[in-house]
């Protein structure tokens, strides 16, 4: 059985900014000061950018961070979303769904369900209707994604920053149209066969955490104890992105940015000077419950060129 663990799984779509890096810091530090083992997942189902992923891990092991055992992809996890799925199949709790995002759009909402969330329009077809359904998506060079069959009920979730959570769970994909295993089953899976009970990560996931519970009683896995963090925002309030100025580590750390000093401010402990000063001063009853604006240096003309990472 293995060690009671947290994590940081960032996807490898391009370098991290310092938010992204903020936040895996924050798993990190909340996962070793509980006693629990540190893992680190590669989440490349999607978009992956040559050698990004080799640079988050680098940039992490830079700033004193150390990974518990073997790193794990998700694109060689395939056959487990797989079995997960088909145990799930094997129950009545599957169904195949043609709808296009403007079908779902368009659709009138279930009642009670919040504006958005999926109505069921293929939950309750015929086998003929189901079979005319993927006729016109094969002509169409498509194919119908798969989708969990709820009780469409609300299912609560404690987050230890942010408090009970509470969210309508419709009849969420677990496959998409284009072959992709969907986020919220991948996810479920991967936690529950990494030993991780920890889930730190950021707050603009925390609707995400009910339905994931579901999903893990469902499969018969525990339920990880959740925090949901600020994010890290830009001067006008949205989030942090890579275009809003020097963000990446590299970066900053080129312009003598003090990335564990402002770490540490930013969190509400003042500045740290490194890891060891995290590990000793961090406590989850001190951290700021407010989100972080963090105004970039602007980008040099040879950083804002195109193709440059």
């Amino acid at each position: 059985m293995l060690a009671p663990a947290g994590r940081f799984a960032p996807s490898p779509s391009g370098d991290l900014h310092i938010g992204n890096v903020r936040t895996g810091i924050l798993a990190y530090l909340w996962a070793r000061t509980t006693g629990r083992h540190f893992r680190w997942r590669i989440e490349d189902l999607d978009r992956v950018s040559p050698g990004a992923a080799q640079r988050q891990l680098a940039e992490f092991e830079a700033l004193g961070v150390s990974v518990d055992g073997p790193i794990v992809l998700q694109s060689d996890r395939l056959a487990h979303y797989e079995a997960a799925c088909r145990g799930l199949e094997a129950r009545g709790l599957v169904y195949e769904c043609y709808c296009s995002r403007k079908d779902i759009q368009s659709a009138p909402s279930a009642p009670h369900a919040p504006p958005g969330a999926y109505p069921g329009t293929c939950r309750n077809l015929t086998e003929s209707e189901r079979e005319s359904a993927r006729r016109r998506l094969a002509d169409a060079g498509r194919a119908p994604a798969l989708r969990l069959a709820t009780d469409r009920s609300e299912r609560p979730v404690e987050d230890a920053l942010l408090g009970t959570l509470t969210a309508h769970i419709d009849d969420v994909v677990l496959r998409r149209g284009d072959g992709v295993w969907a986020y919220n089953l991948a996810v479920v899976v991967d936690d529950g066969d990494m030993g991780v009970d920890q889930v730190v990560r950021g707050d603009d996931l925390a609707s995400s955490a009910p339905r994931q519970a579901l999903l893990c009683d469902l499969l018969g896995l525990p339920v990880p104890a959740y925090a949901h963090v600020p994010l890290v925002l830009n001067p006008a309030g949205a989030r942090l992105a890579k275009r809003d100025g020097a963000v990446t580590v590299a970066q900053l750390t080129e312009r003598g940015f003090d990335v564990w000093g402002w770490v540490g401010t930013s969190l509400g402990f003042g500045p740290w000077r490194g890891i060891d000063d995290a590990l000793a001063e961090f406590d989850p009853a001190g951290l700021s419950r407010e989100p972080t604006v963090f105004d970039p240096p602007p980008l040099s003309p040879a950083e804002s060129a195109p193709g440059r990472r």
